[in-house]
């Protein structure tokens, strides 16, 4: 019951702020146009000021654990390329390729799992390395795939393509981002109080923007179109990568705080973040929304149901 109460403790509060966005915007106080405005301000600055300050409060070189990290790291990646594939093959609708593949595997990694491990052990513990090992390949990738699938994409042959997507990668703010954060975790830069607040304040704008934005520009009759996508993505999302790795981490070992870590990574809702890049690189931002809508309704019975199950056989 306890997990159960703090999953929803997690997630209610990130549904109501985008039902307080619909809200917003159907009283007039916002509108369209400003919810645009804000996914831009959250893709160039915000955004990649939260992912830089998770990556920077680590020491890699201290807490840095090689088999660890490895195994997030592959467990995202064949993800990614596992479900780019069979989407290619097995979605209709060529253009929600993009936003269905990096919907199904992007989680609330960076803003869910250091919370979730230090609510149960009073730490953040192993979350920065799941962090270092899956977020980086999520934005990378979600680049990649959003510059190859996305509706523009069509008019160009695969050279233009992988040109397209290699600059993209290097221009992209939550890239850079991630970089400069790896650069000062591998450094263990100590910034100055005024500069550390002022990242801090743009950093905590990410969430509530994003979730405002999803909330305001949500469009149920166009979202019902794609409840079969919805349904798929969020299945593969909440229940079918836990299902397929957890058992091979416990089987390598990994337990208590790392396996925690690796649910969040695998099983936690899809992140804001996906929303905001499918809407600002041409990929289909209805089935985004409609996709972290889903995943983050039902996410605090499946993340507990995960958890439980992992406390039955001892695991925690």
């Amino acid at each position: 019951m306890d997990s159960f109460i703090y999953s929803l403790n997690a997630t209610v509060p990130v549904f109501a702020i985008m039902i307080i966005g619909q809200f917003l915007k159907r009283i007039g106080i916002i509108d369209i146009p400003f919810a645009n405005i804000a996914n831009k301000f959250v893709f160039k600055i915000c955004l990649p000021c939260l992912l830089f300050q998770d990556l920077a409060v680590t020491n890699i070189r201290e807490n840095f654990d090689l088999s660890y990290v490895g195994f997030c790291f592959l467990a995202t990646l064949s993800s990614i390329l596992v479900i780019w594939f069979l989407a290619k093959k097995l979605l209709k609708n060529k253009t929600e390729v993009g936003a269905f593949v990096q919907c199904s595997y992007r989680s609330s990694a960076a803003i869910l799992g250091i919370a979730f491990i230090q609510n149960i052990y009073g730490t953040s513990g192993m979350a920065p390395l799941m962090i270092i090992g899956s977020v980086p390949l999520y934005n990378i990738f979600a680049v990649i795939i959003l510059t190859f699938e996305s509706n523009s994409a069509e008019n160009m042959n695969s050279t233009d393509n992988i040109k397209r997507a290699f600059v993209n990668i290097l221009k992209n703010p939550i890239i850079i981002g991630i970089f400069l954060g790896l650069i000062a975790s591998y450094f263990n830069f100590d910034f100055p109080k005024m500069i550390d607040k002022t990242i801090n304040n743009l950093a905590v704008m990410t969430s509530p923007l994003a979730l405002i934005s999803i909330g305001a520009t949500f469009e149920g009759k166009k979202a019902l179109a794609k409840i079969k996508s919805t349904a798929v993505a969020s299945s593969i999302k909440l229940i079918v990568l836990a299902a397929i790795f957890i058992p091979i981490a416990v089987y390598f070992g990994f337990r208590d705080q790392k396996l925690i870590a690796l649910v969040i990574m695998l099983a936690s809702p899809c992140t804001p973040t996906a929303y905001i890049m499918a809407k600002n690189m041409d990929g289909d931002d209805v089935l985004a929304s409609s996709i972290i809508v889903t995943t983050t309704f039902f996410s605090s019975i499946t993340l507990t149901f995960w958890i439980f199950i992992l406390r039955a056989f001892g695991l925690l």
